[in-house]
This record gives C-alpha cells, structure tokens and sequence, in this order.
C-alpha cells in the first residue's frame, strides 16, 4: 500500500492527540501547511489542453509521525471532534459560527458545541475529477462520528465509465471533503458525486453539464465546483455552461492571489476564504476575519455583472470575486475522514476555498430559495440586509497583500459570510 510521508504527518492519531495537548487547556496542533499536488499550478497538457487543479490546503502537525489504525477517542460524543481539545472546525461549530442554529452557544468552540445544521432538501451534485473509490464508506464515517444522519448519495460517472484514481490522491481528499462538507450543512440534501475522466477543463466542464441535469431532474438545487485554473481568453465562450434552470452554482474562488476560472464566470457563486480565529487558550471564537492565501480580485476576461452594479470603486469594469465566503484557512480548517489507499486511512485537517464551494452550495440548499439561477442567487445575495451577512472588515489579501477587508464588499471577502439562513 502506498502511503506518501506528507499524507502520514496528516493523519491524527490518539497517540499524536496526547503528545499535542501536553499540559495545556487546548491542543497545540502546530505545524506547516502543505498545498497537495492536485492544488499546484497545472500546466497546459501535450496537446493544448487547460488542466484545472484543486483547491486544497493540508495542515501537517509537527509533532512527528502519526500512527495508523486508532479511531475516535473514547466516549466522544458523535457532535464533537473525533479527538479532544482540538480547535478545528466541526459542522456544529460552523453551524453555531454563523448562526445557523439557534440559540448559538457563546464562542462556538468545537470541543462543546453539539447542535447540528438540519434542514436540506432536492439536490446538490459535486463535480470532481478520478474516481474515489471510498467516497460512500468515507461519507458513512463522518457522519456517524459527527451524528448527521446517514446520507442519500450517489456516484455517476460522467462519461459512463468508471474513472481511474488520481495517483497522487489529492483529488481523492477532494472528494471526500466535497460529499462530507455538503452533507454537513444540508444533511437532507440528496448528494449526487459526478466523477469527471481526468482534471482536463473539458472534461470537468462535461461533468458539470451532467451534474445540472440530475439537479435539475432532482426539482432543482446546487452545483459546486472545488477547482479551477487561471483565466483564458475564452473563457467567456463557457458561461452558458452554467445556466441550467434551476441549477445554482458554486465555485471556488482559489488559494493564490487572483482570479481564476470558473469562479469568474458571471453565471456561479464565487467562493472565497476567511479565518477563523480562536482563543488558544478556551478554544473560543474572537473574530472572523480575511484569509490572506484567499484567491479574489478583477478578472482579466469578464466584464462587471448587473448584480455587482454599484461596485466600481472596487472592481472597475470588471467581475469581481469572491461573492461570499466561508472559512478556508487550514490553520482553522475542518475536519475530513478519508480512507482512500493512496492517502491512508485517517482523519486530515483541510483548508483552501474547496472547502467554501461545497459547505455554501449546502448552506443555500438548506435555506430552501431554490432560486433559478446563479444570477438569481447572487441578486440576493448583493441585495440582503446587512444582519443577514457577517461583514469582514479586518484583514488583507491579494497580490502583495494590496487587497484589504473593509466595510461592504472587498475582493478578500466579498460580501463576507454567511450569518442565518434568512437572505440566502
């Protein structure tokens, strides 16, 4: 069994748990943040075409080699983390984050917080490229550990046959957190995993026309897309790709500065990143504020939206991303289980703006609008009372670090994140 080093230091076992918490009140997971070899720039293939990558960030602790084969802490209830004393985030603590539940626990701390998103109807499909052969089994483990109900998911293979995996496994983690985080935020949600040939542009883009119609046949619902590649002159010749009835789409607005495609297209949910930062001590939430590694800013292609009207002070004549946000930052990331052979058995704590296209996809499925369109989707979204949205107002990003969170909408946050259902 193949088992790549940076994939073992991901793992956390209740042996490495132990030696991190020490003697202090919380676990000091510190360590290095490793960017997986599907999230790297990827270059043009032999014959011309743009390959997209994920947008993935792995927290690699420093505490040394984990160990294999332990499971959950004993006598953890299903709502907490799968070890104590750990600040990274569960769907309960996101869920109280922003408000989704009522009444939200002061400070949100993972290590106490137990109530769960409900809610969650019709459809969202995850387009993603190889196939992850653990996907249904994976999904079945996190939910059981964080008690969310079992969920309804489907595996449909875009071109009708069954893809190969991805050898460096990263879109195989990919996959897990897209099926894990969706079901998290809608657990009533049915799931449909639209698996493209490969990570060809082409080849995803045929994936999502799949995945909007099965969310379109399913009533309606979303459409997330946790990847992307640099702009291209053509990319305009694309956005109609994006306008099934019914269908809302997200994607990932990326984990470098700039824009990327297809979070630039006027037809989907850009996707960014924030931070959530946390007592080391308690554990408990300080303030939510700007990843600086977000992707965001004007596109170089598409031109300004109806529904960014009023923004050219900030983006100029052209597309501004992200739309909203959610939390990104690996170093306050959530956790995934994976089980995939390449990667190894384990849980891994995940950052990046993957994580954002999927949880939001689940956060607007469970408000229930169920609006026509991504347009639709982000009329409202622009247009929502200011209580409706956590205004990110601290923090910087972009190239050189230019771009900076201020009042309103920002190219770190865009309009910022999420707060209640109401709006969405």
């Amino acid at each position: 069994m193949r088992r790549r080093s940076w994939f073992v230091s991901t793992f956390l076992s209740a042996a490495a748990c132990a030696m991190l918490l020490g003697s202090s009140a919380m676990a000091r997971a510190q360590g290095h943040v490793y960017t997986p070899a599907s999230s790297l720039s990827q270059p043009r293939d032999a014959n011309g075409n743009i390959l997209a990558r994920t947008h993935l960030r792995i927290l690699v602790p420093s505490s040394g080699k984990m160990q294999f084969g332990a499971s959950a802490a004993a006598g953890q209830p299903n709502e907490l983390p799968p070890f104590p004393g750990f600040t990274f985030e569960t769907p309960a603590s996101l869920a109280c984050v922003y408000q989704l539940v009522e009444p939200a626990l002061p400070g949100c701390n993972p290590n106490v917080t137990t109530a769960n998103p409900t809610g969650g109807s019709r459809a969202i499909a995850l387009v993603d490229a190889y196939d992850d052969p653990t996907a249904v089994t994976d999904l079945a483990t996190f939910s059981a550990q964080f008690g969310l109900p079992a969920a309804n998911l489907t595996i449909v293979y875009a071109n009708g046959t069954e893809p190969g995996t991805d050898p460096t496994g990263g879109w195989e983690i990919e996959e897990a957190l897209d099926t894990e985080w969706s079901h998290a935020m809608a657990p009533g949600a049915r799931l449909f995993l639209v698996e493209a040939a490969n990570n060809k542009l082409v080849n995803l883009f045929t994936a999502a026309l799949v995945a909007s119609n099965l969310v379109a046949e399913a009533g309606g619902g979303e459409v997330s897309m946790s990847w992307g590649s640099e702009e291209f002159t053509e990319e305009t010749e694309f956005d109609s790709l994006f306008t099934t009835p019914g269908v809302v789409y997200f994607a990932s607005a990326g984990d470098a500065a700039g824009v990327e495609y297809p979070s630039a297209s006027p037809n989907v949910v850009s996707a960014g990143g924030t931070t959530d930062s946390r007592n080391p001590n308690t554990g408990n939430l300080i303030l939510q504020n700007a990843w600086q590694d977000a992707g965001g800013g004007a596109s170089q292609v598409e031109p300004r939206p109806a529904f960014q009207r009023g923004l050219g002070y900030v983006v100029g004549d052209a597309r501004g991303t992200p739309d909203i946000s959610f939390d990104a930052n690996p170093n306050t990331g959530v956790w995934v289980f994976d089980s995939n052979p390449v990667s190894g058995t384990g849980w891994y704590i995940v950052g990046g703006t993957s994580v954002a296209a999927p949880s939001l996809a689940g956060i607007v499925n469970a408000a229930g609008s169920f609006h026509l369109s991504s347009e639709a989707e982000n009329d409202e979204l622009y247009s929502g009372r200011s209580n409706d949205f956590n205004d990110i107002t601290y923090g910087d990003c972009g190239v050189s670090i230019g771009n900076f969170a201020i009042p309103g909408y920002d190219l770190c946050t865009g309009i910022g994140t999420v707060r209640t259902l109401r709006g969405k």
